[in-house]
């Protein structure tokens, strides 16, 4: 499949605004999903809110770059106000992955 226009090479836009979009949809779910402020205080980060099936490889590339992996499930409580239908998929399938430096735990 070819993003070629009907008249001519590629169109460069279409990458650029796929990953606009993606990013926008980060952000939303960013201020949708509240990270566990324990979590924070203990100085992990939240790298992202994922679906579970996709996040072990994630876990590995983290792990291989250093850092120190939690994956855990995404509590009821940190959901801002959605449908309950959404609510209840989201629940089951996502997961937040966080980091954190094995230097700033003294390993």
């Amino acid at each position: 499949m070819s993003d070629a226009g009907p008249l001519g090479p590629p169109d460069p836009v279409r990458p650029l605004a796929s990953l606009v979009r993606g990013e926008a949809l980060r952000a939303d779910n960013e201020a949708r999903i509240r990270p566990d402020p324990a979590r924070l205080e203990a100085g992990w980060e939240r790298r992202f809110v994922i679906e579970r099936e996709r996040s072990a490889d994630l876990v590995r590339l983290y792990a291989v770059a250093g850092y120190e992996v939690a994956v855990d499930p995404v509590p009821p409580e940190s959901l801002a106000d959605e449908c309950d239908g959404c609510r209840i998929v989201f629940l089951r399938e996502y997961v937040s992955i966080y980091t954190r430096s094995r230097a700033a735990i003294g390993e």
